[in-house]
């Protein structure tokens, strides 16, 4: 069967802050040139810091993620970081949040390309896993590692896994409308752990034939249910 004729999540999932030259703090009048307004620069002041974030928890690992280096990759100072962000757990939180709704919709603009019928379940199932492994899995599970003994970052990021778990279910509701809603959860938490599962393997340099034979196999089993119905 063809693959998603729209990739999403490949590689740094479309983050591409540390591929740039290192930003440094544009100039207080550099804004009026541009014309921006206010806002306008402090949206991208703030995209800047969560895109760097994502980079240095994927690049470097939770504990060499220093919001000085953050700053750094940004290119905004340490000053501006604290007029966004309260603490370091808050940014860590809002960056995993900020890179899932970048994936959700390049995941929905990607299923109006999808096929009906049997070779959607194959598809979905790929699309989803495009899409939260690779730079998500690997920022989420940092900070879930190091939230099992900081308590703040345990706090900040419980909110937005959940948040994460709804988004794709309800991906899942779209890609299977017809299916009874236990059904349908019980399809989407497999789905969801294998992918987890398959993430971790590929994070400790497991074997990637042996990932593709089992999401192969998921899939062969996700369609037998779904044609069940």
């Amino acid at each position: 069967m063809n693959k998603p004729s729209v990739r999403v999540g490949q590689g740094r999932a479309g983050v591409t802050t540390s591929q740039q030259p290192s930003r440094q703090p544009e100039p207080a009048t550099a804004g009026r040139r541009g014309h921006r307004t206010q806002a306008e620069r402090r949206a991208q002041t703030r995209t800047a810091l969560l895109d760097a974030t994502i980079d240095c928890l994927v690049e470097l690992g939770y504990a060499k993620t220093t919001v000085q280096e953050i700053c750094l990759r940004a290119g905004v100072s340490k000053g501006a970081h604290q007029h966004h962000f309260a603490t370091k757990a808050e940014l860590m939180a809002t960056a995993v949040e900020h890179l899932t709704h970048r994936i959700g919709a390049e995941i929905i603009e990607a299923q109006r390309e999808l096929p009906t019928g049997a070779e959607l379940v194959e598809q979905g199932i790929e699309l989803i896993w495009q899409g939260f492994s690779g730079t998500l899995s690997s920022a989420v599970m940092e900070l879930w590692v190091a939230a099992r003994t900081e308590p703040e970052l345990a706090a900040a990021i419980r909110p937005v896994d959940r948040a994460l778990g709804r988004s794709t279910l309800q991906l899942f509701r779209a890609l299977a409308p017809h299916l009874p809603e236990q059904r349908l959860e019980v399809l989407y938490w497999l789905t969801v752990n294998l992918i987890r599962g398959l993430a971790l393997d590929a994070e400790i340099g497991g074997d990637p034939v042996r990932r593709k034979q089992l999401l192969d196999e998921w899939k062969r089993i996700a369609l037998t249910a779904y044609e069940a119905t």
